[in-house]
């Protein structure tokens, strides 16, 4: 008989931890952050600390404490056991949103992590690119070790000590074991590429787990084929997401598409517009928008990052087709109006480029910016500056400041994100608006964003169709509204979270 334990994801949204037991197996449906407990304590300033270990985040409820799944380093650098064999026999990553995989981090590397080559492809990004302390998702970075001095005696500090997690990619539909569980991944459409459900059965049961998905994004297919697929395998058990069971209607990619080419046909300056860094579907729309309205869509080097490793999917366009922002950092030596120092002598920074050294400009950025910056369409703010009505510039909160140089005229701001959930992004929304008030530049946010997420009416037909014996509602503060269900012989169980 299978049993479920729920570390996360009951009455918030996100922050799954989802754990399915049998007899001899055990496992976890994600293992990300809950953000609403972790925006009661913390801050972008004020977070836990690594030398801590695993204590600052069980102290403040983040992490449950489970013996034999957290990694040696940090618990044994707070006095801790470190069991010597894991206590779960891996963990089914449904996608790369930090609500679902930010707290694979604390994870042994002796774990098994399994997920979608795409979802990989994301934890990548995030670890090369992120700012984040605790993001090594792919690969374990010991901690708190000393190792001998290569002169004299005593010991230094290792660095050194990286280990690859055991990862397992997933391909759709193809069976895969975890002891007694037989399992399939089933694409889904999301808000990011590589998002899939999951199916296993056991000996006795058979039981369902969607991940988050939706219909109206620009592959719907994928999630009809999963609820066909979840239908013929006559589950006992579904745990569903129902972040937007509460809304009644959708606006889709080619919504947004349609409205954008209006608002930027009508725009005689820049163009400004705010997505999610990871959704490529929505870079996909700007892009198009782009396209039909003689405009080059410009993009940071952190999303030219992730376009870059998604080369290979026909879907997304080509890092050539696009136009990679340089940013100024550090001395910020970019064009005729920065300048340092040479022999008592003040250069502007392209004679520096020139005469000097060409790698000078470059110091300020990172190896994995550095090599993306050798491509020939990288654009830095004189080329905004200078013909604004040839560019499409994405733009978020952490960029806002390159309006500082770009000084943008007769322009607009395309809001293509979700609407603020919480106190700080309460507060950071009134900065935005700051910003396009100092700027001059009109706000466009009404149906300009697609969820992630499925409606409240595509949310109950699809279990009507898959037709559970028990549902389990997560990633929702609404689950009142499954109750319905019981009308159609679903025995609806409310978790608790452990």
């Amino acid at each position: 008989m299978i049993s479920i334990d729920f570390f996360g994801g009951v009455d918030e949204i996100g922050g799954n931890k989802i754990r399915v037991n049998d007899n001899n197996t055990s496992f976890f449906f994600d293992f990300g952050m809950g953000f609403s407990q972790a925006n009661t304590y913390l801050s972008e300033f004020l977070q836990p600390r690594k030398a801590n270990g695993i204590c600052d985040f069980i102290e403040l409820g983040l992490l449950p404490y489970i013996e034999g799944i957290y990694r040696e380093d940090y618990l044994r650098h707070v006095g801790l056991p470190y069991p010597s064999e894991p206590s779960v026999d891996g963990v089914l990553i449904s996608h790369s949103h930090i609500d679902h995989v930010a707290y694979i981090h604390h994870l042994r590397e002796d774990i098994p992590i399994y997920l979608t080559k795409e979802s990989k492809l994301i934890l990548q990004a995030l670890e090369e690119t992120g700012a984040a302390s605790f993001s090594e998702y792919l690969r374990l970075n010991k901690s708190f070790y000393l190792k001998p001095k290569k002169r004299g005696e005593g010991y230094m500090r290792s660095r050194s000590n990286i280990v690859e997690r055991d990862i397992h990619v997933v391909e759709p539909y193809q069976k895969f074991e975890i002891g007694n569980f037989k399992l399939k991944a089933a694409p889904v459409d999301h808000s990011l590429p590589g998002a899939t459900a999951y199916m296993g059965e056991n000996d006795e049961e058979t039981i369902v787990y969607t991940g988050d998905l939706r219909f109206h994004g620009r592959h719907p297919e994928l999630t009809d084929k999963f609820v066909k697929e979840a239908k013929k395998s006559n589950p006992t058990i579904m745990i569903c997401e129902g972040t937007r069971i509460n809304s009644q209607t959708n606006v889709n990619e080619f919504d947004i598409e349609k409205r954008a080419v209006e608002a930027v046909d009508h725009c005689k300056g820049l163009v400004v517009v705010n997505y999610p860094m990871r959704d490529l579907d929505r870079l996909l729309t700007f892009y198009k928008v782009a396209e039909d309205t003689d405009r080059k869509l410009v993009v940071s080097l952190k999303q030219a990052y992730i376009l870059n490793l998604f080369q290979e999917y026909p879907d997304y366009p080509g890092l050539d087709e696009v136009m990679i922002y340089k940013p100024r950092k550090g001395w910020g030596l970019v064009g005729d109006n920065s300048f340092a120092c040479v022999d008592n002598e003040w250069l502007c920074a392209s004679l520096i480029d020139e005469d000097i050294d060409t790698n000078h400009s470059l110091r300020d950025y990172k190896m994995w910016e550095r090599k993306l910056l050798e491509n020939n369409n990288v654009l830095t703010y004189h080329d905004l500056q200078e013909n604004p009505q040839d560019y499409i510039f994405r733009c978020d909160f952490f960029e806002l400041k390159e309006l500082i140089d770009i000084k943008p005229q007769n322009g607009i701001y395309i809001k293509s994100s979700t609407e603020p959930f919480d106190d700080q992004m309460e507060i950071n929304e009134k900065k935005v608006r700051n910003w396009l008030k100092l700027f001059n530049l009109e706000l466009l946010n009404k149906c300009f964003h697609a969820s992630g997420h499925a409606c409240g009416p595509e949310i109950m037909e699809m279990i009507r169709e898959i037709n559970p014996d028990k549902l389990y509602p997560v990633h929702t503060t609404h689950k009142e509204k499954f109750l319905e269900l019981a009308d159609d012989g679903i025995d609806v169980i409310f978790p608790h979270k452990q």
